[in-house]
């Protein structure tokens, strides 16, 4: 079976993280698992692309020149929102879309495809800072507001650049099988994998978001003091508030009362841990502060809906 051939589009200003994440990703998709792929940097003509950062790129082939390809990857970055640039890139996406079988889009390269009118009625999603833009600009898109990435047909689009690299595991495990996806994932020591439908955001970076007094700085402290006794008590002594006015700031400024806000932070901390492949879950647990195993088992499965072993496993590989 010949390898399946993957083409980055580059065009002047990309963001060149949206690139080499997720070109990574195909790169490290090989035997002994799958065949791998044959991958691409197609430019709008042969000279170097210049990325928003300053890192030149240099490319395999012309737009013009490129055999078919399976699979396009459109880059974010400030040139898709230039026409100059459009007036390039749009034809000839609407050119190679009836002879590939997927497009995919990272962070704001959701631009130039939604500017292709192929993504009318379809559903997509972008980094956070850009929703409202990009929808206001193309209205018969169907924006899905904070998702990691969403797959609508043959169309893929990611938030950003963590997220591509989320959305090209689940290509290659589309392509390939849960195995070679989770090799690549160990390989390049990320999570296998975040769901498309995840929050962009964790909870605890969204509560820091939240900076107003008298609260402000909570999150961090609750973070610092994990293994100790974060009742309600102490969180309104560290607030210089009775409990009872304690209860309502928080509540008010976070949306949840103190006690929902400790767990979370304790479970975001929890799952940093349990990323490492060789803490026990019941020191897990006690790092994280909660009193037990089976305090802290249901609190991560009321969470996160599996288990914290369930959790462990999917990024190390135990059954």
């Amino acid at each position: 079976m010949p390898r399946l051939r993957v083409g980055f589009l580059l065009f002047p200003e990309f963001a060149a993280l949206d690139l080499v994440g997720p070109h990574e990703v195909f790169a490290a998709a090989k035997a002994p698992d799958c065949e791998g792929y044959e991958i691409l940097t197609v430019g709008l003509d042969r000279k170097p692309v210049r990325s928003e950062s300053g890192l030149t790129m240099a490319v395999n082939t012309a737009s013009d020149d490129v055999e078919p390809l399976d699979t396009i990857v459109i880059p974010g970055g400030v040139g898709l929102r230039n026409p100059a640039v459009l007036k390039r890139v749009v034809p000839w996406l609407v050119r190679q879309e009836p002879r590939t079988r997927r497009i995919a889009s990272v962070c704001t390269g959701l631009y130039g495809l939604a500017s292709t009118g192929l993504m009318d009625g379809r559903r997509a999603t972008t980094h956070w800072q850009f929703v409202a833009d990009v929808a206001k600009r193309f209205p018969a898109v169907h924006v899905v507001e904070d998702r990691l990435f969403v797959s609508d047909g043959k169309f893929h689009t990611s938030a950003g650049v963590a997220s591509g690299i989320d959305l090209s595991l689940q290509l290659v495990e589309d392509d390939y099988g849960s195995a070679a996806a989770l090799r690549v994932a160990r390989e390049l020591v990320v999570y296998l994998r975040r769901s498309g439908s995840q929050q962009q955001f964790s909870d605890v970076l969204r509560l820091q978001f939240d900076n107003h007094a008298p609260g402000s700085g909570l999150v961090a402290w609750i973070a610092a003091h994990m293994g100790e006794d974060l009742s309600l008590a102490r969180v309104a002594s560290h607030l210089k508030l009775s409990p009872r006015q304690a209860n309502r700031v928080v509540s008010e400024q976070f949306g949840i009362p103190p006690a929902k806000l400790v767990e979370r932070v304790r479970l975001d901390h929890a799952k940093t841990l349990l990323l490492g492949q060789d803490m026990p879950v019941e020191q897990v647990a006690r790092a994280s502060g909660f009193g037990n195993h089976d305090t802290f088992r249901r609190a991560f499965t009321r969470g996160f809906g599996v288990s914290p072993r369930e959790f462990q496993a999917r990024f190390s590989g135990e059954k």
